[in-house]
């Protein structure tokens, strides 16, 4: 069973796949995939193509070059994702593909939907938590500012918008520890994998 796992900036997503993978679970990191495979041949070639060989510095790709390009601009945004999106996705394909039958494994992904990686899942999980719980973890975490930090979720799903699309919904307000609510969320899990077998 292949289980989406996505949720703003801030909201704890990262948090529970961490705790996922304490337990033992897969859980396969879509940004750090897509970081590892745009090192390889054949990716780099064609961002290289794209943006221009500046945007690599030996063997490392830069990130903040790249984003200057690509978020000034709409359609190089698009053409990038098409290059590294497919890869991410053959290489999802791989490892899911050596587990075995009724393993439960998990996609994290912020952009799950936006990358069109939800046609692979067979039930998609939420991380959600209030805007302002969500802009104090990461002015904390990221040294930004209140006001950068509402940018960049103003550029992302809402909560709202992600109740209504994913199956499931965990709460992240910070009053539950995440034990818990991975005990919950695992539990629920366990059942609908039951019957999908």
């Amino acid at each position: 069973m292949l289980i989406g796992l996505t949720g703003g900036i801030g909201s704890g997503k990262t948090t529970i796949a961490n705790a996922l993978r304490e337990r033992g679970y897969t859980v396969y990191d879509t940004d750090s995939a897509a970081k590892r495979l745009v090192l390889t041949p054949t990716v780099r070639s064609a961002i290289e193509q794209l943006l221009g060989q500046d945007v690599y510095d030996g063997d490392r790709y830069l990130t903040f070059r790249v984003a200057e390009r690509v978020f000034a601009d709409p359609e190089l945004l698009r053409q990038l994702n098409a290059i590294v999106h497919p890869a991410v996705r053959q290489d999802l394909q791989q490892t899911v593909g050596a587990l075995q039958d009724g393993d439960m494994v998990f996609v994290e992904s912020a952009i799950l939907y936006e990358s069109g990686f939800d046609n692979y899942c067979d039930y998609v999980v939420a991380v959600i938590a209030p805007k302002t719980v969500r802009i104090a973890r990461t002015m904390a975490r990221d040294n930004k500012t209140e006001d950068e930090v509402k940018q960049r979720i103003k550029a992302q799903m809402s909560n709202c918008q992600l109740r209504h699309r994913v199956q499931y919904v965990v709460e992240n307000n910070g009053r539950q520890p995440v034990s818990t609510l991975v005990d919950k969320l695992l539990r629920h899990l366990k059942r609908i994998n039951n019957t999908l077998k």
